[in-house]
């Protein structure tokens, strides 16, 4: 997730008017310039993770309600409905991943890719279904627990398009990941990555995201993602940005994802006030907090943020992944133990909740990401 190669293959044939603009970076990045940047960025996947978890455990209905005892929105009566735009943390992380695998795909071979992406999300994913599958079992555990081969299955990464029951509730987000590295994989890095090509990349997949939207083909809807195509490309053209401020396809990316994504963000959480709803979210706040995801990004980008270069941040970075996993199904056996076992207060029991769930993660990270991600990674880049 640090990596700032940058590919020296030169543009094809046949691609002149996406040459390369005048004072574009054809060099890597000075170490110093690049890590204030990716702090910062680590940081952003942190606050994204959060606004996630405050959407689980406050802005939402459903089986969290088994947890409190009552509906999140008697918890917190006031808070609830900022809770709710939580869940737009997940179009947050879209955009970064669309940046930092363009980062991490250019200039390097498909073998290499692969290995890195599997060895950064095998690991602790592996682990997480385990722990969760382990913890729904036991008998003072209230929430039905997956079937022994549905829980084998989710250890593929497939049951979504399986259709089998998720260990992990966040595992949808994983599957449209996974999505994105393979189109990723075949369009850019297998060819060999270079700008020409990812600007292509990103028109021809917004295109034809656009054109599946109504072509009523299911295949197409699953292996284009049209409602978070434009997160993921949005993120790969402040990549572009990233190289060069001024390169104008890139900023163009940028723009016509931002229109396209905060359209299919709105048609997807708004709608009209409803006594019965549990929260309202506004078309106006939700185009805000997309535009903040964007903006933030673009700060980074540009090195707007270089100055926002704590060590701290790249802890908050490892976290992240392994808190998102573990943070929904187990907080909310926190909070029953907490809330409802304990009688803690709900503000304490929030907090408390997040805390434990940032030190599970501190642990997966520990004693299994570090050990086993360089050794899947080099087993995965040797494997012929």
């Amino acid at each position: 997730m640090t990596e700032t190669v940058v590919s020296t293959r030169k543009p094809q044939a046949g691609v002149a008017p996406l040459v390369e603009p005048a004072g574009a970076t054809t060099h890597p990045r000075r170490r110093a310039d690049s890590a204030g940047r990716l702090r910062a960025l680590d940081g952003l996947r942190l606050v994204a993770a959060l606004m996630v978890a405050l959407y689980h455990y406050g802005g939402r209905g459903g089986e969290v309600a088994q947890a409190w005892g009552t509906s999140p929105r008697d918890q917190f009566p006031t808070l609830h409905s900022l809770f709710a735009y939580g869940c737009l943390g997940v179009q947050v992380f879209f955009v970064i991943s669309g940046f930092v695998i363009c980062m991490s795909g250019w200039g390097r071979p498909l073998t290499s890719f692969f290995a890195s992406r599997a060895s950064r999300l095998l690991p602790a994913y592996w682990v997480a279904v385990l722990i969760v599958t382990a913890v729904f079992a036991l008998p003072v555990v209230a929430y039905k627990a997956v079937s022994p081969s549905d829980a084998l299955v989710n250890l593929t990464m497939l049951q979504m398009p399986l259709g089998v029951d998720r260990v992990l509730g966040v595992c949808w987000t994983l599957w449209a990941e996974v999505r994105f590295y393979a189109l990723f994989a075949l369009c850019v890095v297998l060819p060999g990555a270079d700008r020409c090509r990812v600007i292509m990349f990103c028109a021809g997949w917004m295109l034809a995201a656009v054109i599946a939207e109504n072509a009523n083909m299911p295949l197409l809807d699953i292996v284009l993602m049209p409602e978070y195509a434009p997160f993921f490309i949005g993120g790969v053209g402040l990549y572009l940005v990233h190289r060069d401020r001024r390169d104008v396809y890139g900023w163009g990316i940028v723009a016509v994802s931002w229109l396209i994504g905060q359209h299919y963000a709105v048609r997807g959480l708004w709608h009209a006030p409803d006594p019965e709803a549990f929260s309202y979210r506004s078309s106006f706040g939700i185009v805000a907090v997309v535009t903040l995801g964007f903006v933030t990004v673009a700060a980074i980008a540009l090195g707007l943020l270089s100055r926002v270069n704590w060590r701290w941040l790249t802890v908050a970075g490892a976290l992240t992944y392994p808190f998102y996993l573990v943070h929904e199904h187990l907080g909310w056996v926190v909070i029953h133990a907490l809330h409802r076992g304990l009688g803690l207060p709900s503000g304490v029991t929030f907090a408390l909740t997040v805390t434990s769930m940032l030190l599970l993660a501190l642990l997966l990270n520990k004693y299994v990401e570090k050990p086993l991600t360089p050794r899947l990674r080099a087993a995965l880049a040797k494997a012929r």
